[in-house]
């Protein structure tokens, strides 16, 4: 697998192993080392967590595997989030949830990550979601410390619009890496938002979360998700593949922007066929259909 240039010092692969629920996968260490053994040997190579995910479980579930052979972390690349404070029985002094982007909150995180990882480093950190209250001196100080100790190597952001990003790298040492953010044929939001256009402005390349839109493309539920379910289908079968999912990760691999999907599963068949869509060769057209079926309008 080709991998994805995003920084100077910063490659990941084309194909994301999103870790969102780890927690519900029921793995061994034993079992997710494989797993993590087996994307690696499919090119997958970079690993997706936040501090939150599994009520605050994941890293460490990860990590735990990890430390039964630490020289696969010279093989892989990890992405983790933090800024989200959750109502957990972990913090029961928390009365509700809010998002702490304060120097000391930045830092802890990382270091609360950097343990439960077993790591001394992180490829890339991503403030998990805009808030309302955000200091962005204080973010480009944690930043710009991190980067110096060498715990972090880039920073990006995740579900931010272009205007949040671009007020923030006017901040930062270094820039912005990546956005991620939700995106599929079910959610465009991001093409009439502005951001796709700023990505393109940029050369930012986006990391797409629930690409599959929560499984309503492969089990469609809704009149919207049988739309697209029909649209998808067809291109399948004009492809001769039997794979929805095949057919969607095609889809946001053929956009320009560069798009990484994040791919949640564990599953390695799964993870095998967002592996194999790199492969299909989708026309235009074929790309607007599926596009158009949401209900989209073309200006």
């Amino acid at each position: 697998m080709i991998k994805t240039q995003l920084s100077e010092d910063l490659q990941l692969s084309q194909i994301v192993h999103g870790h969102w629920r780890l927690a519900d996968w029921n793995l061994s260490k034993q079992g997710l080392l494989k797993l993590a053994e087996q994307c690696i040997e499919l090119g997958v190579t970079s690993f997706d967590h936040a501090d939150i995910y599994g009520n605050y479980t994941c890293e460490s579930l990860f990590g735990d595997a990890l430390s039964l052979k630490p020289s696969l972390r010279q093989d892989i690349e990890i992405i983790t989030k933090c800024g989200i404070k959750l109502k957990s029985d972990k913090f029961p002094e928390r009365k509700l949830k809010t998002y702490d982007y304060s120097y000391e909150h930045i830092v802890g995180s990382v270091e609360v990550s950097l343990k439960n990882l077993r790591t001394d480093y992180l490829d890339v950190l991503l403030l998990h979601r805009p808030s309302p209250f955000f200091n962005p001196d204080e973010v480009a100080k944690a930043f710009s410390d991190l980067k110096q100790s060498g715990k972090v190597l880039n920073f990006g952001v995740s579900n931010f619009t272009a205007q949040q990003f671009e007020m923030l790298n006017a901040h930062t040492e270094e820039p912005l890496v990546t956005n991620q953010i939700e995106m599929s044929p079910y959610c465009l939001d991001h093409f009439d938002n502005g951001n796709v256009d700023f990505f393109l402005k940029e050369k930012i390349k986006p990391m797409a979360w629930s690409p599959l839109a929560g499984g309503r493309l492969v089990n469609p539920q809704t009149e919207k998700g049988q739309k697209i379910f029909k649209a998808l289908f067809e291109v399948a079968d004009e492809l001769n593949f039997q794979q929805i999912d095949q057919v969607v990760y095609a889809w946001l691999l053929k956009h320009p922007t560069g798009i990484l999907p994040v791919v949640g599963t564990s599953k390695i068949e799964r993870i095998r066929n967002a592996v194999y869509a790199l492969n299909i060769e989708m026309s235009h057209e074929q790309w607007f259909r599926i596009y158009e079926s949401t209900g989209a309008e073309m200006p």
